[in-house]
């Protein structure tokens, strides 16, 4: 006889009760009873340990079924569980928890030790999942609710009254709305172990590679959104709720779609040039800002590296060129996604341990703006070149709206409509493409880039394609040679 504690969630959303479970070999099945005149007069009688059960049924047929199912389990050898008198696949189908509460269990087991744009990932993908493990859609609440509330309150953490830490909705009150909407997924998840299953799995699958217009995600938007749903499910296999990882069973292939970058919408040194001018050209605001967006063009830094930018890390000399020494970043995400309620997080390089730098060489373009920079705006208390008007980290608001402007002074009306150099990282893929034409080795432009050497073959395949044909000319004078 064997005995196994677990725990197992109940009817009501985020509460976890125990169970105590008593397994045995010991069983007998009898013959069926019938007792005339009763509603189910056919009775299938059996015993599990010392413990007698019992179930009545309408007809014979009925019981022989149900008679049937536990004689297989018994063929199968599975043990019987001595209080339902259930089979062991069965009690476990029966305590598996919902996909919703085992989901919002995930999350809140990520939330300490993950950083505040990985929180809001894995509230993003586990919203865009969720609502396909249902059992229905009959009275389902409209999308953008339920992805509002998901993403919002079911899967944000916040630490209650009494420290422990919990789903945003338990310790705020949410509107009427996310209340229901939050009530109606409880209700409607699918179980566990249903949600398991390969053609729900494929389901969730093919929501995760859908953009919200309805078009196909891009590829690194995929791969994240499905490294946490497989996560999710290794911890429900770690929790003993499921006894594999069931997603590796799934032949699924992401729909086609192109990583790379579309080198028609990137700008050219010279419309780079004339979109850094137009933004200075934006009185006090747009000076202070040229510099920023020249640390994006002619260092290819990216905004939340250009945002934690201090004085220490530049080297800018009065002639040629200077170097900056990267070691911080800080990456815009929601306040409820942080330790201390800041609308970012300070951390490190992207991808890459706390304590790593990233040196970049600069040219005397770059090295002249900064030096004009310092000059004229000086840095902030603790030596960022660049913040907002008010002295914070500069927000992707502010600068966008300058961006946006800058382009309706250098573009033609027909550019201006088009997606040419849409937002300001445009900038980046514009400079990592011209460091490549200018053949610098593509190990040294993903160096410089903060890129692995995979992801730029990925993100600037024709770019690199382009230059075979000179590396070839070369190889081909040295064996003429």
């Amino acid at each position: 006889m064997t005995t196994l504690e677990g725990a197992r969630y109940s009817a009501g959303p985020f509460f976890i009760a125990l169970w105590r479970t008593v397994l045995t070999y010991e069983v007998e099945i009898w013959s069926i009873r019938s007792r005339k005149n009763r509603p189910k007069p056919f009775e299938l009688r059996w015993r599990v340990g010392t413990r007698p059960h019992s179930k009545s049924y309408k007809t014979k047929a009925q019981a022989d079924g149900r008679r049937s199912e536990l004689l297989s389990a018994l063929r199968d050898r599975q043990q019987f569980d001595e209080k339902s008198g259930l089979p062991a696949s069965e009690l476990e189908a029966l305590n598996s928890p919902t996909w919703y509460d085992h989901s919002i269990a995930y999350a809140l087991m990520k939330w300490p030790q993950a950083a505040a744009k990985q929180r809001a990932n894995i509230a993003e993908s586990l919203a865009t999942v969720t609502p396909v493990f249902v059992s229905t859609s009959h009275g389902a609440p409209a999308p953008a609710v339920m992805r509002m509330a998901l993403h919002q309150w079911a899967y944000r953490a916040m630490r209650a009254s009494d420290g422990h830490l919990s789903p945003r909705a338990q310790v705020e009150s949410p509107p009427n709305e996310v209340q229901a909407a939050l009530a109606w997924l409880a209700k409607n998840s699918l179980k566990l172990n249903e949600a398991a299953k390969p053609d729900q799995l494929r389901k969730a699958l093919d929501a995760l590679s859908l953009k919200l217009d309805g078009g196909t995600a891009a590829q690194t938007t995929i791969r994240r959104k499905r490294t946490v749903l497989n996560n999710a499910l290794r911890f429900a296999v770690e929790r003993g709720n499921l006894p594999a990882n069931p997603l590796q069973r799934v032949d699924w292939a992401a729909p086609p779609n192109d990583d790379e970058v579309d080198f028609r919408f990137v700008p050219d040194a010279r419309l780079a040039r004339a979109l850094l001018e137009a933004v200075r050209g934006q009185g006090d605001r747009g000076e202070h800002l040229a510099g920023f967006f020249g640390c994006v063009y002619y260092a290819g830094m990216r905004p939340s590296e250009v945002a934690a930018l201090d004085e220490k890390a530049c080297t800018l000399p009065a002639d040629g060129w200077g170097e900056l020494v990267l070691a911080n970043s800080r990456p815009e995400v929601g306040s409820g996604w942080t330790n201390d309620g800041k609308s970012y997080e300070a951390r490190g390089l992207k991808r890459r341990a706390r304590n790593t730098t990233r040196s970049i060489p600069i040219p005397p373009e770059l090295v002249r703006a900064l030096r004009q920079h310092l000059k004229q705006f000086g840095c902030a208390e603790d030596g960022r070149l660049f913040r907002a008007a008010q002295g914070g980290r500069i927000r992707s608001t502010e600068y966008t709206a300058v961006w946006q402007r800058a382009r309706e002074k250098a573009l033609t009306p027909a550019e201006l409509a088009s997606p040419l150099a849409a937002v300001p990282y445009s900038l980046r893929h514009a400079i990592v493409s011209l460091w490549i034409k200018a053949g610098v080795d593509p190990v040294e432009v993903a160096r410089r880039a903060g890129h692995s050497v995979a992801v730029l073959y990925r993100f600037y395949a024709k770019v690199l394609h382009g230059t075979q044909t000179r590396a070839n000319a070369m190889i081909e004078q040295e064996l003429g040679g």
